[in-house]
């Protein structure tokens, strides 16, 4: 059985719509695939955006931490001492009470 001319015209015809037509389907799958990578280098950059952010927040948060810890240390050193004050004065006016009540000697 002999092909002719038009047979192979056809077939190649034929063989160009189907090579057209996947070279179409290429073409959008490849406008997705660049669609989808450039939303996700936008999320990318959202996302880093939002990373430096807290960074950021992270850093003031720990400063600021920072001089409450040192603000407190100073308070517990200036409560501390006014206690120790305070015990002091009481020790004394615990002697002087004692003193005062103490039987004085009869001459």
């Amino acid at each position: 059985m002999a092909v002719t001319k038009q047979q192979v015209v056809v077939a190649a015809a034929g063989g160009g719509e189907a090579l057209k037509k996947r070279n179409e389907e290429l073409e959008r799958d490849l406008r997705e695939s660049q669609e989808r990578e450039e939303q996700m280098r936008t999320e990318l950059r959202r996302a880093w955006e939002r990373l430096r952010i807290a960074e950021d927040a992270e850093e003031r948060l720990c400063f600021q931490l920072g001089e409450l810890e040192a603000e407190a240390v100073d308070q517990a050193r200036s409560y501390h001492a006014r206690i120790a004050s305070l015990m002091d004065q009481l020790a004394r006016a615990q002697q002087l009470l004692h003193q005062a009540s103490a039987p004085t000697p009869r001459s």
